[in-house]
């Protein structure tokens, strides 16, 4: 989900040389393709070996969707499917490039990874893209495809972030602001979180201020006005507004795992993150448990609407798979209606597959309503490279109060100048 630092040089080197010659090869092996995948390739005749990237959280339920394959497939082959995880779904991308030749065969990872490993060569193409096409979301999909070209299956629809909260400290009323929020935290000393290390999180307070954030037609570098001096919400408005956030003693910034644990401790009643942790939250919280799309927060004498980054996780077939044509099937049998409810039954992750979204289960999960309360006030996340460090710095001057005392307007600046870098700088 969440969170990506990029290996920026290798991709700079491989986008001007790759993307067209990939995009001619990925065409012939999209109509040849399913063939392919009909054939048994040479090592069929012994034991398939493939490895899995998968989030360690999810080690359980996709262990139950490799049993069912080999069942599936016991006439056919015999198989050895190992699950090891490199750093988790949001480094898959970082972890591929560092050593094409020794990745996963099969790899989870989120949407806005899919530009940079499509251009790097490394992703096969779905050889029945037609099938996965009808079968999914239609932005779910799209997420998974560049010029027309299917390179990933969908496989949830849900990676955005929003608001748990506990039932027991907050009301419906209470979690409307974060105002609010905080206010009923510092009355009962208790903590609200939300982790400002990561740009994906802090876009939420600028997303709906007017200002604006995106990927240049390179696809490489940003552009961004958030230190803006003009309009009715400036630069310096929200750097101030995040500084009287993090001045509430019930106000901590903290990692996704942090968080969880901080949940199971008792001492947060309010977090923001996403689907990831539904059933550790439930678990924790029990019948206490509720969420709702993000708060307003207070900017410039007005209330704003939290906004979030919105996404899609899929799985990805790594071009250089010794076993490629049973890694393709692999991804697809991970993906397809069967496993993709299972995953909604067991771990609350919300279905691109157009049936598995449909089920009653969707309705009676309060995370997934939230997502798509959310989805009203979010955007997809697509931005640069430079995008994510100067984030983690500006996020972490504003967690701890801005103890050096600098001025506002110098460091929404200086915010902007490593958002619009060029990856060469």
């Amino acid at each position: 989900m969440k969170k990506k630092y990029v290996a920026g040089f290798l991709f700079v080197i491989l986008l001007g040389t790759t993307i067209i010659g990939c995009g001619n090869r990925d065409k012939s092996a999209e109509t040849t393709g399913k063939e392919a995948a009909a054939e048994k390739s040479p090592e069929d005749d012994g034991v398939i070996e493939l490895r899995v990237w998968s989030e360690s959280m999810n080690n359980d339920l996709v262990n139950k969707m490799i049993d069912s394959f080999k069942e599936e497939y016991k006439d056919e082959a015999e198989f050895e499917i190992i699950i090891e995880e490199p750093q988790g779904v949001a480094a898959t991308k970082d972890a591929v490039l560092a050593d094409v030749h020794n990745a996963a065969d099969v790899f989870s990872f989120a949407d806005d990874q899919l530009s940079d490993m499509a251009a790097a060569g490394v992703l096969e193409p779905v050889p029945n893209a037609d099938e996965v096409r009808d079968a999914n979301l239609e932005g779910a999909v799209n997420a998974a495809s560049i010029n027309g070209i299917l390179y990933a299956y969908p496989t949830t629809a849900d990676n955005g972030y929003f608001l748990y909260y506990n039932k027991d400290y907050l009301s419906e009323e209470d979690v409307k602001t974060l105002d609010g929020i905080l206010n009923v935290a510092e009355r009962e000393e208790k903590k609200i979180s939300m982790d400002w290390s990561a740009g994906w999180y802090l876009y939420s307070f600028f997303g709906n201020t007017g200002l604006e954030l995106g990927v240049n037609d390179d696809g490489v570098t940003n552009y961004c006005n958030w230190n803006s001096t003009e309009g009715n919400i400036k630069g310096v408005d929200i750097a101030q507004a995040l500084l009287d956030i993090s001045s509430s003693p019930a106000f901590v910034s903290a990692t996704d795992t942090e968080v969880l644990e901080k949940i199971q401790s008792g001492e947060l009643i309010a977090c923001v993150s996403g689907v990831w942790y539904e059933v550790e939250v439930r678990n924790a919280w029990g019948d206490d448990y509720g969420a709702v799309k993000l708060p307003t927060y207070t900017v410039a004498d007005r209330q704003v609407q939290m906004a979030s980054f919105t996404g899609y996780k899929m799985y990805g077939v790594n071009y250089y798979s010794k076993n490629k044509d049973w890694a393709l099937k692999l991804a697809d049998w991970f993906t397809n209606e069967q496993n993709q409810t299972l995953r909604l039954e067991e771990r609350s992750q919300g279905p691109s597959n157009i049936n598995a979204a449909k089920s009653d289960a969707m309705n009676k999960i309060p995370a997934l309503q939230a997502v798509v309360a959310q989805a009203e006030f979010g955007n997809l996340q697509r931005v640069g490279n430079s995008y994510w460090a100067p984030c983690t710095e500006f996020g972490g001057i504003m967690a701890n109060g801005n103890p050096d005392n600098r001025d506002l307007q110098e460091l929404m600046d200086v915010l902007v100048e490593g958002i619009t870098a060029s990856v060469a700088q």
